[in-house]
Parts: structure tokens; sequence; C-alpha cells
């Protein structure tokens, strides 16, 4: 960084600042961890010497905390995707079931927010569809954060709910789908081929909150890949244009996806147990009745606690994911 002609080129000075950092905050993360491991035999030792009961409950308290600080280490070891370590753009579509499948898209973007939070990640609405009577039909958000592409990966499938409807009047069960896909912000710098000639752009008045200016201009931007059929959409922008830029973003992160589960299917093929994701073979299950379970049918990995997961607690299900993909690699 102090070479000349370093901060000649800003855009990519910065990004080199930012992955020198991220390796720095790794390398003084395993730093911390060894010094508190030093520190936790000298407990031991302490311990054994003196018996006293006082020692013996920070001991405890310590291993929990380095256990749980390693296990995140690890996890984080195992984000080594091209795309892994930056930001992720989810989007959620309701399945068939009409109002109870639109609150079910309401939900789990509910869910993914509370996990960005907890996280300290940025969640910023890119385009929303709502509901005819109640819940989402359909939304896009884009999760800034370190490694939020690599840990959020693990929900791109079909999600299923389980419950009694309160939608219905009879109180039934009902089982209810949304489709949930995850894309990684691909960076400008990224060679995306999209010639002008394959895109069609539409505009039109955003349907959601922002004032007048956003209801009297067609400030919404809709961009058709017409080669591949891809149709993105943006509305969060006051500006024409800025909805513009973010669209052309989300549509390359579409292709660079397209590509990878190319390469996916190609090697899944090749080890012969590739699974095709689609409607009806939900990766996970959300059960509210008879009883409260959610279960990831890709690695088995269950939570009694419904309501905690809605609030965001799915890290153990993303760990559990990304240990069978290494485990399966």
């Amino acid at each position: 960084m102090l070479a000349p002609g370093f901060w000649d080129d800003q855009d990519t000075a910065q990004k080199i600042v930012q992955r020198v950092a991220a390796l720095r905050d790794r390398v003084n993360v395993f730093e911390e961890l060894a010094g508190d491991y030093e520190d936790l035999c000298v407990l031991v030792e302490l311990g054994e010497d003196e018996e006293d009961e006082a020692i013996f409950a920070e001991l405890k308290s310590g291993l929990v905390s380095v256990s749980r600080r390693v296990a995140e280490l690890e996890l984080a070891v195992l984000l080594n995707g091209p795309y892994d370590r930056g930001n992720a753009i989810i989007s959620l579509h309701a399945g068939a079931g009409g109002t109870e499948a639109q609150d079910w898209v309401e939900m789990l973007l509910r869910m993914y927010t509370r996990w960005a939070e907890r996280h300290r990640f940025k969640v910023e609405i890119l385009d929303m569809l709502p509901g005819d009577e109640a819940g989402t039909k359909s939304a896009t958000i884009e999760v800034v954060g370190p490694n939020a592409y690599g840990y959020l990966r693990s929900e791109k499938g079909v999600h299923r709910l389980v419950r009694v409807s309160p939608f219905d009047a009879a109180g039934r069960r009902h089982t209810s789908f949304a489709s949930v896909d995850v894309l990684p912000e691909v960076e400008d710098d990224v060679d995306v081929q999209i010639s002008q000639e394959d895109l069609r752009i539409d505009t039109y008045r955003s349907g959601g909150a922002g004032g007048q200016h956003v209801n009297k201009t067609d400030s919404a931007v809709r961009i058709t890949h017409l080669p591949s059929g891809i149709v993105v959409s943006c509305q969060n922008e006051r500006s024409q244009l800025s909805n513009r830029l973010t669209a052309m973003k989300m549509l390359k992160a579409k292709l660079t996806d397209m590509e990878m589960r190319k390469k996916e299917a190609e090697l899944a093929a090749l080890r012969s147990d590739h699974q095709e994701i689609s409607w009806g073979s939900q990766i996970r299950s959300y059960v509210f009745q008879p009883y409260s379970l959610v279960k990831d049918h890709r690695t088995g990995e269950e939570m009694g606690n419904v309501g905690a997961v809605m609030d965001g607690e799915i890290d153990s299900f993303v760990a559990a994911y990304l240990r069978e993909k290494a485990r399966l690699q």
C-alpha cells in the first residue's frame, strides 16, 4: 500500500485495503484465541494446586467462550467460494396458497432481517410486491456485511410451512411454500458480458411507499435479459438512474449465479448425486402444529424452538450446511 501509484486507482486500492483489513482481523482473532487458551492452561494449573471453586467457575466460563469462538472461526474457514466473503441478494417468492403463502414470505423476510441484525449486517429493500390482502407476494433485499453470501447461500431453495392458518375461520392446518433465491453481489470488475441489444428496459410507477415523488414519476425499472429470460426490477430509489444501476447489478448477479449453477450441476452429475431444487422438493420444513420443529432435509439438522428460528436463530442450520458441503467436496 506504500508503493508509488497504489492510490491512483481509488476503487482498486480501497478493495485491497478492505481485503487486508479482513485478513488482519482473522489473524487477530487467532492470536486472541491462542492467548485465551494459554490463560485457560494457567487456570487449570491453579485449580489443581489450590482447589478453588471460583477458579473452576472461571475456567468453565472461559472454556464455553473459547469453544464458541473456535466454532465461529472454523465456520469462517469453510467460506472459500469465490463470492463467499461478499454481500448477498435474497429474493423470496410466494408459492401456491394465496394469502397464507404470502404471509409465509413476510415471515421469512422478517427471519432473515432479524438474522442480519444479530450479525450487525445492513439490510436494504430493493423490490417489494405486497400481497392482495396480507403478507408479501415477493421481495428482494440486499444483505450487506462480511461473509453475508457465504452464510446465506445455505438458504437457497424451497421452504415449507405447516401451521394452523390465522386466515382460516375453521382453524384448519395448512401447508404453504415459498422459494428463496440467494445471489452474490458481483463486483463491477467481474467479467460478465451483457449486450445492450439483449436487454429490454421498462419503467413504471413504484407501488410502494416513498411519497408523491415516487407515486407520480416512472422511477421504477424492470430489465429483461432476452437470451436467458431473466427479469429483474428495482423500485427502491427515487431516481430512475439509481434504480437502473441497481437492477443491472441484480442482473449481473443472476447471470453469474446461472453460470455457477451450471458448473455445480456438471460436478454433481459426475458424483451421481445431483438433486435438482424444484418446487415441492423443500430444503427445510417449519412445523408450528401439531408440534414445534424446524428440520433441514439436506443435513438432518433440527431445532424444536420454531419461534427462536423465526426470530433469526438459523446459525446452526447454516453451519450444518457448510460442513456438509465441505464433506462432499
